[in-house]
């Protein structure tokens, strides 16, 4: 195990890890704790009650974080004639057809985000080992496989996100950074929380939020108590 730093230390010496702080307590804590000299990613960790295995206890999906990620995000987009230039209108960083798929399967993976025209399927289809692996492969269920190209790259421009538990029930999600300060890391903690809430499948039984964890870049986890969330919730 690598050795940790003394800044990473101290900074963990502030954190009970026997406690699960309020939400609002966890953020402030949070960015007390925040010691790099850049600006450090702000990452949010739920354990969820569900069993990923069967299909209908999966879940994902996408919110728009009013504050966004903090992160400039370059946007692809595989489409044709017309709808190239209403994507590059829309602000694209990337636009393009087999010219695009070749450049890729070749190695080229300079893009953060890929969208396609529903036409383009066909040949993106192609690109599925590359682009599947590292969460890039369009999706209609996360609405980057669609017509209605400036709304899709506008959105992701914004700060939409997608989340989807992973095999052991956990949902990995960037909510901004620290420089974002309280108020804006707040409202995009609970406007992500919000969102997973509703998404609980009908079959998920028991408990659902089991545990909530924020953390920095380089910062220690800070546990948060999922009933102090609920409540928040329904206030």
């Amino acid at each position: 195990m690598a050795k940790r730093g003394k800044k990473y230390i101290e900074a963990k010496a502030k954190v009970d890890r026997t406690k699960r702080y309020e939400l609002g307590d966890g953020v402030k804590l949070l960015l007390e704790t925040a010691y790099a000299k850049f600006d450090e990613g702000v990452d949010l960790a739920i354990r969820l009650g569900v069993d990923p295995k069967k299909a209908d206890q999966m879940v994902r999906g996408t919110v728009v974080l009013p504050h966004g990620t903090g992160k400039k995000v370059r946007v692809l987009v595989f489409a044709k004639g017309q709808k190239e230039k209403e994507a590059l209108e829309a602000g694209a960083d990337f636009v393009g057809g087999e010219d695009l798929i070749e450049k890729i399967s070749k190695g080229w993976l300079e893009f953060d985000k890929a969208i396609a025209t529903p036409d383009m399927m066909g040949l993106v289809s192609k690109l599925g080992k590359i682009l599947g692996p590292r969460g890039l492969m369009p999706n209609p269920k996360v609405g980057t496989v669609t017509f209605d190209l400036e709304k899709a790259i506008k959105e992701i421009k914004a700060g939409k996100v997608e989340f989807k538990v992973e095999k052991a029930g956990v949902v990995h999600v960037p909510v901004g950074k620290v420089s974002f300060g309280f108020d804006r890391l707040l409202e995009n903690i609970k406007t992500l929380l919000e969102v997973i809430i509703r998404a609980k499948p009908p079959t998920s039984k028991g408990i659902y939020l089991k545990s909530i964890a924020l953390s920095t870049t380089m910062g220690p986890g800070i546990k948060i108590d999922p009933l102090d969330v609920r409540g928040l919730m329904k206030s």
